[in-house]
């Protein structure tokens, strides 16, 4: 708790075509002692909104008039936004058929819209700190529909593979399956502390943002197949 009181306060944009919506969560933010910097009714003020005031993290609709929230994610976390800015799209639906695309665009995860207040607040702190919001089942159903494409969809995250270890490649074909950092652990018999450090340089190595675009690169790469074997060997 000290540790807390101590950090400066964390940063978020609310961007949503409902203003019921909008104050629902800046309330349950505030509260715990999230500063709400703006809100946007539609994708190009949340694009404005972050550019002006640099949030720690964005709150984002998916079907917003003028600019949809896909389109607003690529432009905020594009080359001229600002760097350190995370995204987490909500959905009404669970597995909304443009998270994918979302989340090839540079998100952090994404909440449906029903999440818990305490739930609310724990994602906002979980992307802030670095890590990314999706859940081992959400994994798997972005995968199956992802598997259902004729065709993938355009790659953003083309990158060369060459510089993983053995290892790397191994956390990394694992954790595109949804495995969680203790399940990685268990999986590969190694310390928590271990795995955290294989997924920061791998990472740090492919210039990726978060583990969610991890999952998407080894899907789009070919490191591993919807269906194919999961296991270490």
């Amino acid at each position: 708790m000290a540790d807390r009181v101590n950090r400066p306060p964390l940063r978020a944009v609310i961007a949503d075509d409902q203003a019921l919506v909008r104050t629902g969560f800046g309330m349950i933010l505030a509260a715990d002692g999230i500063d709400v910097t703006a809100e946007a009714a539609d994708g190009a003020e949340a694009v404005a909104a972050v550019r002006r005031t640099r949030p720690d993290v964005v709150l984002m609709d998916i079907r917003m008039p003028e600019m949809d929230g896909i389109e607003a994610t690529r432009r905020i976390l594009g080359g001229d936004g600002p760097g350190d800015t995370r995204v987490i799209i909500l959905t009404t639906y669970d597995l909304d058929h443009y998270v994918y695309a979302a989340l090839t665009a540079g998100a952090s995860g994404f909440l449906l819209k029903d999440v818990t207040p305490e739930h609310l607040v724990a994602a906002v702190r979980l992307v802030q700190s670095g890590d990314a919001l999706l859940a081992p089942t959400i994994t798997r159903r972005l995968i199956e529909r992802f598997a259902q494409r004729e065709e993938a969809p355009q790659a953003t995250l083309h990158r060369d593979l060459s510089g993983l270890t053995p290892r790397e490649l191994e956390v990394l074909r694992l954790l595109a399956t949804g495995l969680s950092n203790a399940e990685l652990a268990d999986r590969l018999f190694l310390s928590p502390t271990t795995v955290k450090t294989h997924i920061g340089r791998i990472l740090s190595k492919l210039d990726l943002r978060d583990r969610v675009q991890a999952v998407v690169l080894a899907y789009e790469t070919g490191l591993i197949s919807p269906g194919g074997p999961t296991g270490t060997g």
